[in-house]
């Protein structure tokens, strides 16, 4: 069987917007670096396979994210086509600087909602990364950039252990009132469950955080991923990050395995008739192909089916 059955399910949005990871999240996880023709290459395929939104790099210190140190090489080498968008994740001023000088329209900021991990991952308390971020986002701003905002650890922290959803609203507001024009909610290492993802999203736009403004990121952890997507869906979100062939973790949270598989996310749709414009076998091919690059099986389920001719 090569396809799903569509069956919808009431209650659905009718379109979702894929926000693809697989080039920056996916890759950064490596071990080893993968050469910037072959990154390039990654991006134009998932671009052929219809994905329109394709955060593509960082533009971080090579000391803390070696794997993507080529980012320049990278957006000098990348064919950019018209209606695809390649978002490029910044962790402060001199990274919008390198980001500009490339001709970016989209940035990201990494946001954490816990004390340990924002430590752990950009040695500053919540508070003094959120004033890291404030004129980060208000310069990209002025430049007529639009600005994601990514909360880590939203459901759970390895350290920390049960995240108040409190504690993500008060980061999600302040991200919002800084200029975030999107905000990513994170299940950094998996642990989340579909009852606490509607209560999350319920909380936020109880807030005044609107649900258009929300995607979710979701990590595969403990095989909850596409079951807590369906709920966001339910919930009204209408964007979901996913990493071709399900590619990624966080280099800075052990316990955090790869994130759901962007095939994987689209048979699913498919199968509800909700509409991503990703042509699934272009995308399964392409995830084989990066498959064979990195001397590895994909770990995405769609990929492995497809690829046995299941």
């Amino acid at each position: 069987m090569r396809a799903p059955q569509r069956v919808p399910l009431a209650g659905l949005p009718e379109r979702v917007r894929i926000w693809e990871v697989g080039p920056r999240d996916g890759l950064q996880n490596e071990p080893h670096t993968v050469d910037v023709a072959v990154k390039a290459e990654f991006v134009a395929r998932l671009a052929d396979a219809g994905l329109t939104t394709i955060e593509t790099t960082a533009f971080v210190h090579p000391r803390w994210v070696p794997q993507l140190a080529d980012a320049e090489a990278l957006m000098t080498t990348l064919r950019r086509r018209d209606g695809v968008r390649y978002p490029v994740l910044v962790p402060n001023e001199r990274g919008l600087d390198r980001a500009l000088a490339h001709g970016v329209t989209d940035i990201a900021v990494f946001a954490s909602v816990t004390e340990s991990f924002a430590r752990s991952n950009l040695n500053r308390s919540v508070a003094a990364s959120l004033e890291m971020f404030a004129p980060v986002i208000a310069r990209a701003r002025g430049a007529g950039l639009a600005v994601r905002g990514y909360l880590s650890m939203c459901f759970g922290d390895p350290w920390e252990g049960a995240v108040d959803i409190r504690q993500v609203v008060a980061v999600a507001v302040r991200l919002r009132e800084l200029g975030c024009t999107e905000l990513s909610l994170g299940d950094t290492i998996g642990v989340g469950t579909p009852g606490h993802v509607v209560a999350l999203l319920a909380e936020l736009t109880g807030a005044g955080v609107p649900v258009q403004e929300i995607g979710v990121h979701f990590h595969d952890t403990y095989g909850q991923a596409l079951a807590n997507t369906l709920a966001a869906l339910g919930a009204g979100v209408t964007t979901v990050d996913a990493s071709a062939g399900g590619l990624g973790g966080c280099p800075f949270a052990g316990s955090a395995t790869g994130n759901l598989a962007t095939e994987d996310l689209v048979w699913m749709l498919d199968g509800l008739g909700v509409w991503t414009g990703v042509d699934l076998p272009a995308l399964v091919q392409t995830s084989g192909w990066l498959a064979d690059r990195l001397g590895r099986p994909s770990p995405s389920r769609t990929v492995r089916a497809l690829a046995k001719g299941e």
